[in-house]
């Protein structure tokens, strides 16, 4: 489940910035969360710099804006994880797109199994059966 979704200004990261950052989300949630990399998911929206606010003002040409980020988790995981992936897409995103890490705000999102689909199955389905397919296999 996990996705990480970054909001930029559009004079804020180059394509191969946004790229490297999306890279790098992805393999380091992929290694905190002990995931699958198929299963990372991340993506960049680009806002215009009318369509951005910072400290009451929205931006002007050629300003870059403060950097926003979400990422899910499913439900359950726990503090020290969840301080880590925003310590790690905060240092992340500071470094790759050459800005202070004190302008990047972001928050964990955390989502019940129950809500979370994974190919039209909630993941509460999936890890049922998962857990079920493991306990035939050590029967067996």
């Amino acid at each position: 489940m996990p996705v990480v979704h970054f909001h930029l200004s559009e004079c804020s990261a180059s394509e191969q910035q946004c790229r490297q950052l999306l890279e790098f989300a992805s393999q380091e949630y992929a290694r905190i969360l002990e995931a699958p990399m198929e299963r990372v998911r991340g993506m960049i929206t680009v806002h215009r710099n009318h369509e951005m606010a910072l400290q009451g003002k929205t931006l002007q040409p050629g300003e870059t804006g403060a950097p926003f980020f979400e990422a899910m988790v499913l439900r359950g995981r726990n503090l020290a994880l969840r301080s880590e992936l925003m310590d790690i897409f905060t240092q992340g995103t500071a470094k790759i797109l050459g800005i202070d890490a004190s302008v990047i705000r972001g928050r964990i999102i955390q989502v019940d199994p129950e809500d979370w689909c994974i190919a039209g199955k909630t993941a509460a389905e999936i890890r049922k059966a998962e857990i079920e397919a493991r306990a035939d296999a050590s029967n067996n």
